[in-house]
């Protein structure tokens, strides 16, 4: 099995297989997700911060646009997290812009409206947020089943929501993790193919000729052929149109997206771990070995047998104050011992790596340790019918990092997709 060819997606379901169906993302206005910020602006400093509304416009699309037209580059920008293209988000963005004024603070594209600006002190990095306020309406429903999506719902109040990496972490190819184990394998010539060439994982019809070109050593013919937003596939290709190595046609590809694919490799990993506790029913415990995580400091700490003597230690797991990690594997990750270590050692057999070469790959970032769960808060459901049709609608809070798509296929069925559907949009 190639490096990396295991389905990343989640495996597992913590409630019973869903007796309701339904659709999600038919159109923008039934994804409305408004990010929670971990602070406010406090009106002075050189970064400008903006409280963006987009609708149908994909995260990279919002940089682009932003940078031009603030006059900066794309580094200059900071955000808390990527949101969704299909759909309407609202989310905080900083420009660095020291010394000057920005003019007009409206980008003018149709589809991004600037909420409100202030400035702050430092740049807004990945993370800055507490989480996520999502409103979702699923279509090709019954609404006279939101009983029961309810019922689910409040069972993941109580229980708490398996805090799996959901598809968009791999790409509309599903592949991202694959691109990450070929890369942590230096295959720069497997890499390359995997995702230029037709001999991989699934794409778009649109993309064949360009593949089957690429495939044939026609580098410009190919190159023609991809969109100016797939940008990682024309970078690799004009790389190599002008002479450079395989290697250094992947490096010219940009290290912030070299980065996506290694994290993308650690969440299947994550995915797959978390899939034998859920498994096992251990999700909502912690046990000897694990690594645990206050959820209001996320302080992590080893435990160890005295741990468990704590008079207050088994409330703080079943008040959901302390939950088990899962391993997003690098160099600085703190690492559990006994059966815990043992799972997570064996779920990197699915994708072919090693612990050394996770932690010596200058593409892997520092590691760190993720919940295995996540708490769901603010609880609301409705259901009837409008233009489009009927629906049932639900809203609730996620903490940061989390995902909604998880959460919906605990309710619905129909919500993983088919790898390859679409591109990125132009």
């Amino acid at each position: 099995m190639p490096p990396g060819a295991a389905c990343p997606l989640p495996a597992r379901r913590l409630l019973d297989e869903p007796e309701v169906t339904g659709a999600i993302k038919e159109r923008d206005e039934d994804f409305l997700v408004e990010e929670l910020p971990l602070y406010q602006p406090s009106g002075e400093g050189e970064h400008v911060y903006l409280f963006v509304q987009k609708q149908g416009l994909a995260h990279s699309e919002l940089i682009h646009h932003l940078a031009r037209h603030f006059k900066v580059r794309p580094s200059a920008i900071g955000c808390a997290g990527m949101k969704d293209r299909r759909a309407i988000t609202r989310q905080m963005v900083s420009i660095h812009l020291p010394g000057r004024e920005p003019g007009s603070v409206d980008p003018r594209h149709k589809s991004i409206q600037v909420l409100w600006s202030s400035r702050h002190h430092n740049k807004l990095r990945r993370g800055h947020l507490l989480g996520n306020r999502f409103s979702i309406r699923i279509r090709e429903t019954d609404p006279l089943k939101a009983p029961a999506v309810l019922r689910r719902l409040r069972e993941l109040e109580r229980s708490g929501l398996p805090n799996y990496y959901g598809y968009q972490r791999f790409g509309y190819r599903l592949n991202t993790h694959r691109l990450g184990a070929l890369l942590l394998k230096e295959r720069w010539e497997d890499l390359l193919s995997e995702l230029l060439g037709a001999r991989g994982s699934s794409f778009p019809e649109r993309q064949a000729e360009g593949r089957r070109q690429f495939d044939a050593g026609m580098l410009k013919e190919s190159l023609a052929t991809w969109s100016r937003n797939e940008q990682a596939e024309r970078k690799a290709l004009g790389a190599l149109i002008a002479g450079r190595t395989p290697r250094e046609a992947v490096l010219s590809i940009g290290r912030p997206l070299l980065a996506f694919w290694s994290s993308a490799l650690q969440s299947g990993i994550f995915n797959r771990v978390l899939d034998r506790r859920i498994e096992e029913g251990t999700l909502d415990q912690v046990r000897i070995g694990d690594v645990a995580l206050r959820h209001d400091s996320r302080r992590q700490f080893i435990c160890h047998a005295e741990q468990f003597e704590a008079a207050d230690f088994p409330e703080d797991v079943a008040s959901f104050q302390v939950s088990a990690t899962g391993p997003m594997w690098g160099r600085h990750m703190l690492r559990p011992f006994g059966t815990t270590l043992d799972d997570e050692v064996s779920a990197l057999g699915a994708f072919d790596c090693g612990i050394e070469e996770l932690e010596s790959s200058d593409f892997i970032e520092r590691g760190t340790r993720r919940p295995l769960r996540v708490p769901v808060t603010n609880v609301e459901i409705d259901s009837g019918v409008d233009n489009s049709g009927s629906y049932i609608r639900t809203a609730f809070d996620l903490p940061r990092g989390a995902y909604a798509t998880v959460l919906l296929r605990e309710l619905i069925s129909g919500v993983d997709p088919s790898p390859g559907a679409e591109p990125p949009a132009e």
